[in-house]
């Protein structure tokens, strides 16, 4: 894969994650392959992309690392993203996990290709089902004394089969998961979801124990689970759940002790 074409893909797959991607990116001492800007509702969030198409045996060192970290910081950048057509070196690798550095090798972008295609495959079948079920196919009536075709009964009844078997589709539970995740991926819904959850949880455990200590604990404690958990749900990267399961939590018992306060 060329150094062009690695690009455009990684800033395609960005684009559909809801990024605004600017390519080659100009700072005062560099220039950057990618720099994403994805609007959060806590802010922007900035992302350094570097892709290095290199040789299978030609492993990406440290010095490309370090040299990202500098950019990174540079643009305040919320992540650093190091992608590769090879590997890394023990070092390097090493050295992204103890820093908030992505890195991506040739396993892992075979695997984002393969996502990333079934993806893009599952959108145009779903287009070309739908524009085939939404077209009309004008069957000129024919009058008889003895009623209506019966060729032209079953077409009708075909038609209306398939749009049966269309609505049940669309009806499936797994049509609503992604959108599901939209809403665990918005924070504001998050903290209204943890509130309602938590306050719930309680409720039934003062159902059964009066014991006020232990109603605030399990508050406290359900709030903490359901604020990383929801959040783990949505993105699997740590950092995202630490930092945003955070926000939520401690957001979560601000409101919570105003309401105490004023109720």
């Amino acid at each position: 894969m060329e150094k062009d074409r690695l690009v455009r893909f990684v800033g395609k797959v960005m684009e559909e994650s809801g990024f605004k991607v600017y390519k080659d990116f100009k700072t005062s001492r560099y220039i950057i392959d990618i720099y994403g800007v994805l609007p959060t509702i806590v802010g922007d969030m900035g992302v350094v992309v570097a892709c290095k198409n290199y040789d299978e045996h030609w492993e990406v060192g440290l010095d490309v690392l370090k040299e990202m970290e500098m950019v990174g910081k540079t643009l305040k950048a919320s992540k650093i993203v190091v992608i590769t057509t090879s590997y890394f070196t023990n070092s390097a690798s090493n050295y992204a996990g103890r820093r908030n550095i992505k890195l991506i090798d040739k396993d892992g972008l075979v695997t984002i290709a393969k996502k990333f295609s079934k993806k893009e495959n599952e959108i145009y079948e779903t287009n070309v089902i739908d524009e085939n079920e939404d077209s009309e196919t004008y069957i000129p009536s024919t009058k008889s004394s003895k009623g209506p075709s019966i060729f032209h009964a079953g077409k009708r009844s075909l038609s209306k089969s398939r749009r049966s078997k269309s609505v049940g589709r669309n009806l499936n539970l797994g049509n609503f998961m992604p959108g599901f995740k939209g809403i665990m991926s918005n924070t504001i819904a998050l903290i209204i979801i943890v509130l309602l959850l938590s306050s719930l949880i309680t409720y039934i455990i003062g159902l059964f124990n009066k014991n006020t200590a232990l109603i605030g604990v399990s508050k406290i404690l359900s709030s903490a689970i359901l604020s990383y958990g929801l959040v783990f749900y949505a993105d699997r990267d740590p950092n995202v759940v630490l930092t945003k399961g955070t926000i939520v939590f401690f957001v979560s018992m601000i409101i919570y002790v105003v309401l105490i306060v004023l109720l």
